[in-house]
């Protein structure tokens, strides 16, 4: 396999499968740590606390897909690389805003679910190997309880329109 910035789905091997996973969780990791700092900085302590929590899924998943990797192909070097890579469930950098609620935290993770269920969804069609089926099978379906976990946060919030927060930067004060 080659380091294009296509996946030829139809040639991957249960080894190339599982190192695709692996950038996708790191990728997601890094982006939602990415966001956790950002909303730090600018006190933004709810939204930050929900993307910590989704470091922390992210991080979990990769450890588990890694040791399942390293338990089947030990050190074999990669034939996958981040190139590969399109924000596949990594939210995109410009959905996060410095001054968003828990709402459009949720939100973003939830659109980042979607799009990581249709990646998956799509790669089956064209997937040949029956153990990177199985794999894709089960990474898309993780998927759907990764977004239900996400909907039942949403479900906890007050109903209603909430301000829209976003691109809002205080004014400045006189001195």
């Amino acid at each position: 396999m080659s380091t294009s910035h296509t996946i030829d789905f139809a040639a991957l091997t249960l080894q190339d499968a599982l190192d695709l996973g692996i950038l996708i969780e790191e990728d997601a990791r890094e982006r939602y740590g990415e966001f956790v700092d950002q909303l730090e900085a600018h006190y933004t302590e709810e939204a930050a606390a929900f993307f910590r929590n989704m470091v922390r899924n992210e991080g979990k998943h990769r450890d588990w897909l890694t040791k399942r990797r390293t338990s089947l192909f030990g050190a074999a070097p990669s034939r996958v690389d981040a190139s590969m890579l399109v924000e596949i469930e990594a939210p995109e950098f410009s959905e996060a805003d410095i001054f968003m609620t828990l709402r459009q935290a949720l939100d973003v993770a939830l659109k980042a679910e979607v799009r990581a269920y249709r990646f998956f969804a799509d790669a089956l069609k064209h997937v040949r190997d029956p153990q990177v089926r199985e794999l894709f099978t089960e990474l898309r379906d993780e998927e759907v309880e990764h977004q239900q976990m996400v909907q039942r946060e949403i479900d906890k919030l007050p109903p209603g329109p909430e301000p829209d927060t976003r691109g809002q930067a205080d004014e400045p004060v006189g001195h």
